[in-house]
Protein backbone atom coordinates (compact mmCIF):
# COMPACT_ATOMS: atom_id res chain seq x y z
CA UNK A 1 0.00 0.00 0.00
CA UNK A 2 1.20 3.53 -0.58
CA UNK A 3 1.80 4.97 2.41
CA UNK A 4 -0.43 8.16 3.15
CA UNK A 5 0.93 11.95 2.59
CA UNK A 6 -1.88 14.16 4.72
CA UNK A 7 -1.53 17.67 4.30
CA UNK A 8 -2.56 20.16 6.14
CA UNK A 9 -4.04 23.36 4.53
CA UNK A 10 -6.15 26.48 5.33
CA UNK A 11 -4.49 29.27 3.39
CA UNK A 12 -4.49 31.54 6.82
CA UNK A 13 -2.56 32.24 10.05
CA UNK A 14 -4.17 32.00 13.05
CA UNK A 15 -6.16 29.08 13.16
CA UNK A 16 -4.23 26.36 14.79
CA UNK A 17 -3.00 24.37 11.94
CA UNK A 18 0.60 23.91 12.95
CA UNK A 19 -0.50 23.13 16.82
CA UNK A 20 -3.53 20.42 15.26
CA UNK A 21 -0.43 18.67 13.75
CA UNK A 22 1.85 18.75 16.54
CA UNK A 23 -0.55 16.92 18.54
CA UNK A 24 -1.71 14.57 15.95
CA UNK A 25 1.58 13.30 14.96
CA UNK A 26 2.10 12.49 19.06
CA UNK A 27 -1.18 10.82 18.77
CA UNK A 28 -0.19 8.75 15.93
CA UNK A 29 3.21 7.95 17.98
CA UNK A 30 0.90 6.90 20.78
CA UNK A 31 -1.29 4.97 18.62
CA UNK A 32 1.81 2.44 17.65
CA UNK A 33 2.33 4.53 14.22
CA UNK A 34 5.36 5.26 13.07
CA UNK A 35 5.01 8.94 11.22
CA UNK A 36 6.70 11.64 10.14
CA UNK A 37 6.05 15.40 10.73
CA UNK A 38 7.22 17.01 7.98
CA UNK A 39 7.60 20.97 8.32
CA UNK A 40 7.03 22.75 4.89
CA UNK A 41 6.05 26.23 6.41
CA UNK A 42 8.61 28.83 5.86
CA UNK A 43 7.79 30.11 8.95
CA UNK A 44 8.27 26.51 10.61
CA UNK A 45 6.29 26.88 13.61
CA UNK A 46 5.74 23.51 13.58
CA UNK A 47 9.12 22.64 14.07
CA UNK A 48 9.61 25.25 16.87
CA UNK A 49 6.77 23.23 18.84
CA UNK A 50 8.90 19.76 18.68
CA UNK A 51 12.43 21.25 19.31
CA UNK A 52 13.52 24.15 21.84
CA UNK A 53 15.54 27.33 21.11
CA UNK A 54 19.03 25.51 21.45
CA UNK A 55 18.20 22.78 19.29
CA UNK A 56 17.31 25.36 16.72
CA UNK A 57 20.17 27.32 16.57
CA UNK A 58 22.16 24.50 16.08
CA UNK A 59 20.06 23.41 12.66
CA UNK A 60 19.59 26.97 11.41
CA UNK A 61 22.80 28.07 12.39
CA UNK A 62 24.95 25.95 10.27
CA UNK A 63 26.22 27.46 7.01
CA UNK A 64 24.72 24.54 4.71
CA UNK A 65 21.38 23.48 7.28
CA UNK A 66 21.65 19.70 5.99
CA UNK A 67 19.54 18.81 8.61
CA UNK A 68 16.47 20.55 7.52
CA UNK A 69 14.42 20.68 4.50
CA UNK A 70 16.45 23.59 3.36
CA UNK A 71 19.54 21.59 3.11
CA UNK A 72 18.13 18.51 1.63
CA UNK A 73 16.70 20.49 -1.52
CA UNK A 74 19.43 23.41 -2.23
CA UNK A 75 21.60 21.78 -4.11
CA UNK A 76 18.99 21.50 -6.62
CA UNK A 77 18.63 25.42 -6.53
CA UNK A 78 22.24 26.15 -6.13
CA UNK A 79 22.89 24.09 -9.24
CA UNK A 80 25.57 21.91 -7.65
CA UNK A 81 23.01 18.50 -7.21
CA UNK A 82 19.74 17.31 -7.07
CA UNK A 83 18.69 16.31 -3.34
CA UNK A 84 21.11 16.02 -0.92
CA UNK A 85 22.38 12.93 -0.29
CA UNK A 86 21.36 12.60 3.71
CA UNK A 87 17.66 12.90 4.40
CA UNK A 88 17.08 15.78 6.67
CA UNK A 89 14.95 14.65 10.17
CA UNK A 90 15.26 15.07 13.54
CA UNK A 91 14.07 11.68 15.79
CA UNK A 92 11.61 13.21 18.29
CA UNK A 93 10.48 9.71 19.97
CA UNK A 94 10.71 5.99 18.89
CA UNK A 95 7.27 6.44 16.75
CA UNK A 96 8.19 10.02 15.31
CA UNK A 97 10.63 11.57 13.23
CA UNK A 98 10.61 15.53 12.30
CA UNK A 99 11.79 17.18 8.89
CA UNK A 100 12.56 20.53 10.20
CA UNK A 101 11.32 23.60 8.39
CA UNK A 102 13.35 26.25 7.73
CA UNK A 103 12.66 30.42 7.07
CA UNK A 104 15.28 30.20 4.29
CA UNK A 105 12.48 28.60 2.24
CA UNK A 106 10.89 31.54 1.59
CA UNK A 107 14.19 32.19 -0.93
CA UNK A 108 12.94 29.08 -3.31
CA UNK A 109 9.70 31.09 -4.31
CA UNK A 110 10.55 32.94 -7.78
CA UNK A 111 12.00 29.09 -8.43
CA UNK A 112 8.44 27.21 -8.05
CA UNK A 113 6.54 29.61 -9.41
CA UNK A 114 9.15 29.79 -12.85
CA UNK A 115 9.38 25.63 -12.80
CA UNK A 116 5.50 25.64 -12.83
CA UNK A 117 5.47 27.02 -16.00
CA UNK A 118 8.29 25.38 -17.32
CA UNK A 119 6.33 22.37 -16.42
CA UNK A 120 3.91 22.46 -19.26
CA UNK A 121 6.88 22.41 -21.43
CA UNK A 122 8.15 19.05 -20.09
CA UNK A 123 10.98 19.93 -19.22
CA UNK A 124 12.76 17.82 -16.58
CA UNK A 125 14.25 19.81 -14.76
CA UNK A 126 10.90 21.46 -13.69
CA UNK A 127 9.79 18.40 -12.40
CA UNK A 128 12.83 17.99 -10.16
CA UNK A 129 11.57 20.98 -8.54
CA UNK A 130 8.02 20.52 -8.24
CA UNK A 131 8.56 16.94 -6.54
CA UNK A 132 11.25 17.93 -4.50
CA UNK A 133 9.41 18.44 -1.46
CA UNK A 134 7.15 15.14 -2.35
CA UNK A 135 11.14 13.58 -2.43
CA UNK A 136 12.52 14.65 0.51
CA UNK A 137 9.69 13.82 2.61
CA UNK A 138 9.52 10.02 1.01
CA UNK A 139 13.11 9.49 1.11
CA UNK A 140 12.63 9.87 5.58
CA UNK A 141 9.43 7.83 5.50
CA UNK A 142 11.03 5.41 3.50
CA UNK A 143 14.42 5.24 5.44
CA UNK A 144 11.94 5.13 8.48
CA UNK A 145 9.43 2.27 7.39
CA UNK A 146 6.82 4.95 8.80
CA UNK A 147 2.96 4.09 8.45
CA UNK A 148 2.14 8.24 7.27
CA UNK A 149 3.60 11.45 7.19
CA UNK A 150 1.59 14.33 8.17
CA UNK A 151 2.55 17.68 6.40
CA UNK A 152 2.68 21.46 7.76
CA UNK A 153 2.14 23.60 4.46
CA UNK A 154 2.81 27.45 4.86
CA UNK A 155 -0.43 29.38 5.05
CA UNK A 156 -0.79 31.21 1.57
CA UNK A 157 -1.44 30.30 -1.73
CA UNK A 158 1.69 31.10 -3.64
CA UNK A 159 3.85 28.90 -5.25
CA UNK A 160 5.96 27.45 -2.24
CA UNK A 161 2.55 26.27 -0.71
CA UNK A 162 1.57 24.69 -4.05
CA UNK A 163 4.64 23.10 -4.37
CA UNK A 164 4.56 21.69 -0.87
CA UNK A 165 0.78 20.34 -1.79
CA UNK A 166 2.24 18.79 -4.51
CA UNK A 167 3.90 15.89 -2.00
CA UNK A 168 0.55 15.34 -0.23
CA UNK A 169 -1.99 12.38 -1.28
CA UNK A 170 -4.69 13.45 0.63
CA UNK A 171 -5.76 17.47 2.08
CA UNK A 172 -6.98 18.27 5.77
CA UNK A 173 -8.53 21.79 6.08
CA UNK A 174 -8.23 22.82 9.47
CA UNK A 175 -10.67 25.84 10.26
CA UNK A 176 -11.29 28.21 12.68
CA UNK A 177 -15.20 29.40 13.35
CA UNK A 178 -14.95 33.06 12.20
CA UNK A 179 -15.22 35.25 9.43
CA UNK A 180 -11.95 35.67 8.08
CA UNK A 181 -11.96 31.62 7.73
CA UNK A 182 -15.11 31.53 5.76
CA UNK A 183 -13.60 34.15 3.41
CA UNK A 184 -10.30 32.15 3.02
CA UNK A 185 -12.30 28.94 2.07
CA UNK A 186 -14.49 30.81 -0.70
CA UNK A 187 -10.94 30.78 -2.52
CA UNK A 188 -8.71 27.99 -0.59
CA UNK A 189 -11.78 25.38 -2.92
CA UNK A 190 -11.63 26.37 -6.45
CA UNK A 191 -7.93 26.87 -5.43
CA UNK A 192 -7.20 23.24 -4.70
CA UNK A 193 -9.24 21.53 -7.55
CA UNK A 194 -7.63 23.89 -10.32
CA UNK A 195 -4.01 22.67 -8.97
CA UNK A 196 -5.37 19.30 -9.02
CA UNK A 197 -6.29 20.00 -12.66
CA UNK A 198 -3.60 21.74 -13.38
CA UNK A 199 -0.51 19.22 -11.82
CA UNK A 200 -2.19 16.66 -13.73
CA UNK A 201 -2.00 17.99 -17.01
CA UNK A 202 1.98 18.87 -15.57
CA UNK A 203 2.40 14.81 -15.22
CA UNK A 204 1.44 14.18 -18.41
CA UNK A 205 3.63 16.21 -19.93
CA UNK A 206 7.04 15.92 -17.99
CA UNK A 207 6.79 12.82 -16.81
CA UNK A 208 7.94 10.97 -20.44
CA UNK A 209 10.89 12.80 -20.02
CA UNK A 210 12.06 11.48 -16.57
CA UNK A 211 14.99 9.24 -16.08
CA UNK A 212 14.38 5.88 -14.08
CA UNK A 213 14.83 6.23 -10.30
CA UNK A 214 13.01 9.33 -9.63
CA UNK A 215 10.23 9.31 -7.32
CA UNK A 216 7.13 10.52 -8.22
CA UNK A 217 4.04 12.04 -6.74
CA UNK A 218 0.38 11.07 -7.47
CA UNK A 219 -1.88 13.54 -9.01
CA UNK A 220 -2.98 13.84 -5.68
CA UNK A 221 -4.29 16.32 -3.08
CA UNK A 222 -7.87 14.94 -1.99
CA UNK A 223 -9.89 16.37 0.55
CA UNK A 224 -10.77 14.14 3.04
CA UNK A 225 -12.64 16.55 5.52
CA UNK A 226 -12.27 19.47 8.33
CA UNK A 227 -11.15 19.93 11.39
CA UNK A 228 -13.07 22.89 13.64
CA UNK A 229 -10.68 24.32 15.62
CA UNK A 230 -10.43 26.71 18.81
CA UNK A 231 -14.11 27.37 19.25
CA UNK A 232 -14.95 29.39 22.03
CA UNK A 233 -17.36 26.71 25.28
CA UNK A 234 -18.91 28.48 27.87
CA UNK A 235 -20.97 26.01 30.22
CA UNK A 236 -20.26 23.10 28.03
CA UNK A 237 -21.48 24.55 25.04
CA UNK A 238 -19.48 26.88 21.87
CA UNK A 239 -20.09 30.72 22.56
CA UNK A 240 -22.39 32.43 20.60
CA UNK A 241 -20.16 34.17 17.96
CA UNK A 242 -18.18 30.95 17.11
CA UNK A 243 -21.32 28.95 16.98
CA UNK A 244 -22.61 31.01 14.15
CA UNK A 245 -19.51 30.76 11.83
CA UNK A 246 -19.13 26.75 13.03
CA UNK A 247 -22.69 26.44 11.43
CA UNK A 248 -22.16 28.32 8.00
CA UNK A 249 -19.13 25.58 7.64
CA UNK A 250 -20.31 22.47 6.46
CA UNK A 251 -22.45 24.29 3.45
CA UNK A 252 -19.36 26.50 2.39
CA UNK A 253 -16.76 23.66 2.96
CA UNK A 254 -19.02 21.40 0.81
CA UNK A 255 -19.71 24.08 -2.24
CA UNK A 256 -16.11 25.74 -2.32
CA UNK A 257 -14.28 22.76 -1.72
CA UNK A 258 -16.32 19.88 -3.00
CA UNK A 259 -17.75 22.15 -5.54
CA UNK A 260 -21.77 20.50 -4.18
CA UNK A 261 -24.79 21.41 -2.40
CA UNK A 262 -25.38 20.74 1.49
CA UNK A 263 -27.76 21.51 3.65
CA UNK A 264 -26.47 20.97 7.22
CA UNK A 265 -26.19 24.05 9.25
CA UNK A 266 -24.11 21.47 12.37
CA UNK A 267 -20.57 20.52 11.47
CA UNK A 268 -21.45 18.04 14.65
CA UNK A 269 -23.88 16.04 11.31
CA UNK A 270 -21.50 16.87 9.02
CA UNK A 271 -19.83 13.55 7.30
CA UNK A 272 -16.79 15.73 6.30
CA UNK A 273 -16.46 17.03 9.95
CA UNK A 274 -13.31 15.33 11.02
CA UNK A 275 -13.84 16.70 14.26
CA UNK A 276 -14.69 19.65 16.51
CA UNK A 277 -11.82 20.47 19.08
CA UNK A 278 -11.92 23.07 21.41
CA UNK A 279 -9.31 25.40 22.97
CA UNK A 280 -7.64 24.12 25.88
CA UNK A 281 -7.09 27.80 26.49
CA UNK A 282 -5.74 27.09 30.70
CA UNK A 283 -3.60 23.90 29.20
CA UNK A 284 -1.82 26.11 26.77
CA UNK A 285 0.91 27.31 29.17
CA UNK A 286 1.67 24.07 30.25
CA UNK A 287 2.18 22.71 27.26
CA UNK A 288 4.42 25.17 26.20
CA UNK A 289 7.00 24.44 29.56
CA UNK A 290 6.95 20.86 29.17
CA UNK A 291 7.20 20.80 25.76
CA UNK A 292 4.48 18.20 25.32
CA UNK A 293 0.87 17.90 23.61
CA UNK A 294 -1.96 18.55 26.06
CA UNK A 295 -3.37 15.17 26.08
CA UNK A 296 -0.03 13.88 27.58
CA UNK A 297 0.15 16.34 30.35
CA UNK A 298 0.14 14.93 33.87
CA UNK A 299 -0.31 15.96 37.28
CA UNK A 300 3.76 16.67 37.64
CA UNK A 301 3.33 19.40 34.56
CA UNK A 302 1.06 21.22 36.67
CA UNK A 303 -2.44 19.38 35.77
CA UNK A 304 -4.24 18.93 38.50
CA UNK A 305 -7.70 18.19 39.65
CA UNK A 306 -9.79 20.16 36.53
CA UNK A 307 -6.58 20.74 34.23
CA UNK A 308 -5.93 16.53 34.14
CA UNK A 309 -9.74 16.10 33.41
CA UNK A 310 -9.04 18.33 30.03
CA UNK A 311 -6.16 17.05 29.82
CA UNK A 312 -7.66 13.42 29.42
CA UNK A 313 -10.76 14.70 27.33
CA UNK A 314 -8.00 16.09 24.66
CA UNK A 315 -6.94 12.82 24.42
CA UNK A 316 -10.37 11.43 23.35
CA UNK A 317 -10.69 13.98 21.40
CA UNK A 318 -7.61 14.05 19.13
CA UNK A 319 -7.62 10.03 19.40
CA UNK A 320 -11.04 10.00 17.61
CA UNK A 321 -9.70 12.66 15.30
CA UNK A 322 -6.40 10.42 14.22
CA UNK A 323 -8.37 7.32 13.68
CA UNK A 324 -11.21 9.62 11.89
CA UNK A 325 -8.34 10.60 9.73
CA UNK A 326 -6.97 6.97 9.26
CA UNK A 327 -9.93 5.71 7.96
CA UNK A 328 -10.79 8.21 5.34
CA UNK A 329 -7.36 7.06 4.20
CA UNK A 330 -7.15 3.49 4.62
CA UNK A 331 -5.03 3.49 7.34
CA UNK A 332 -5.22 0.78 9.85
CA UNK A 333 -5.00 1.63 13.47
CA UNK A 334 -4.36 -1.49 15.62
CA UNK A 335 -7.44 -1.55 18.36
CA UNK A 336 -6.04 -1.47 21.91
Amino acid sequence: MTKPFIAFFDGRSGAGRASLVYHLASMFSDLNLRVVAADLDPQAHLTSMFLDDDVLEVLWSDGDHVATVFGAVSPLFSGTGDLARTSPFVQVEENLRLVPGDPLLAAFEDEFSQAWSDALLGKERAFRVLSVFFRVVASVVEGFDADLALVDVGPSFGAPSRTALLSASHVVVPLAPDLLSLQVLRNMGPTLRKWRVEWRERLGKTQPTLPPGIAQPGEGMVPVGYVVLQHAVWAGRPSTASGKWAARVPGDYAQYVLGRDAGLNDPGKDSECLAVIKHYRSLVPMTQEARKPVFRLKPGDGAMGAHFQAAQEARRDFENLARAIAQRVGLAIPMF
